[in-house]
């Protein structure tokens, strides 16, 4: 009897937990010997490249990566079946839509079902195959938690974790030099990392995309952490935050086939209008990037990535295609692709988590 073969692939952004989810879809996959597991190299560009780039996923490949970071089967945030980058002769680039030869190339590879592991755009891809007849499962990874459908997506502990970590860290410098230290975490149009940092770390001052901040308000809550120039602050600052009427810290990428813009320096902006704003306070910027997101998961996102690569292949099992893995009140469910992918995960302002900020002194800037 011929195998029944199953593509995973891992997209956008790299993410601590990844490894755990592939082990989870690998183990759970070996109680049913009539399938076979497959990688596809950097999400569908290993399926669209010439040679291909496929590899088994068995016992030997998949053997202790639960604790390590990033992937093994690698991934990219760039280009993509609907938007393959092409590069002309003169040397420009344009894009072309290649999902009629992926689909095409599943076909003759003989793949019987895939599982996507990504954030908001690696599932608007999904849901996309999936409504031209591919059997598709969605797994939820992003370390900003701004997809829809789940309580919390893999990673994001984690980067919460390493960004805790810094602030510490952060706090006795700051205290030694008398300093306000403002520290930028990522999440995009999100505030979740900024937000669950800032309460673990006790900052004075937490500035998320959601509420826009009035400078002179957060001078006003530094002022009151100083006297006769004694005194120190730490302002926990998403890269996606920004002033009332004012605009997000971003540049244009000029890498191919990357559509996002790429945020980043809001913290030295920041910096710059509290000194305008009269702030006569050392003020130094920290801003982590790309640290948040390596290294291996902590305990949390291992044994939930664990628990997503064991819902997926038992969806596949299942043919429940066109939907998603989920987190939700401490139970492993599915949902609609449609609906994971329909509404951007923003931080409720009205939460309880915003009040407990709230109610232990953290100002918002408004």
């Amino acid at each position: 009897m011929s195998k029944k073969k199953l593509l995973v692939l891992t997209g956008g952004g790299d993410c601590p937990g990844l490894n755990a989810v592939l082990r989870g879809i690998v183990k759970r996959s070996q109680q049913n010997p009539e399938w076979e597991v497959y990688g596809s190299i950097e999400a569908y560009n290993g399926v669209l490249s010439d040679p291909q780039e496929i590899v088994r996923l068995d016992n030997k490949a998949i053997a202790g990566i639960h604790v390590k970071g990033g992937t093994i089967i690698k991934t990219t945030n760039k280009g993509g079946p609907f938007t393959w980058p092409v590069k002309h002769e003169d040397g420009t680039w344009s894009s072309i839509d290649r999902s009629d030869d992926l689909l095409n190339r599943l076909d003759d590879l003989g793949i019987t079902a895939v599982i996507s592991i990504g954030g908001d755009g690696s599932q608007r891809i999904s849901q996309k195959l999936y409504e031209r007849g591919l059997d598709i499962v969605g797994v939820p990874k992003t370390i900003d938690n701004d997809l829809s459908g789940t309580d919390f997506t893999f990673g994001f502990q984690t980067a919460v974790q390493i960004a805790s970590d810094c602030l510490d860290k952060l706090v006795t410098t700051a205290e030694s030099h008398h300093r306000v230290m403002i520290m930028e975490v990522m999440g995009r149009a999100a505030g979740w990392i900024a937000l669950h940092t800032a309460i673990s770390g006790g900052a004075e001052v937490c500035l998320i995309p959601e509420i826009p901040y009035d400078v002179e308000k957060i001078k006003q809550r530094i002022d009151q952490r100083y006297h006769n120039g004694k005194g120190f602050a730490h302002i926990v600052m998403a890269e996606g935050a920004k002033s009332i009427g004012g605009d997000v810290v971003a540049s244009k990428s000029n890498e191919v086939g990357y559509k996002n813009v790429r945020l980043g320096g809001c913290a030295y902006r920041l910096s710059q209008e509290l000194k305008d704003a009269g702030c006569e306070a050392d003020i130094r910027e920290t801003v982590l990037g790309h640290i948040q997101r390596g290294g291996g998961p902590i305990a949390f996102d291992r044994v939930l990535a664990l628990q997503f690569g064991v819902k997926a292949f038992e969806m596949v099992l299942e043919r429940k295609f066109g939907r998603m893995v989920a987190y939700q009140h401490n139970d492993i469910v599915d949902v609609p692709l449609l609906e994971a992918i329909s509404t951007y995960n923003y931080v409720n302002t009205d939460s309880y988590l915003v009040k407990t900020a709230r109610g232990l002194g953290i100002s918002f800037g408004d």
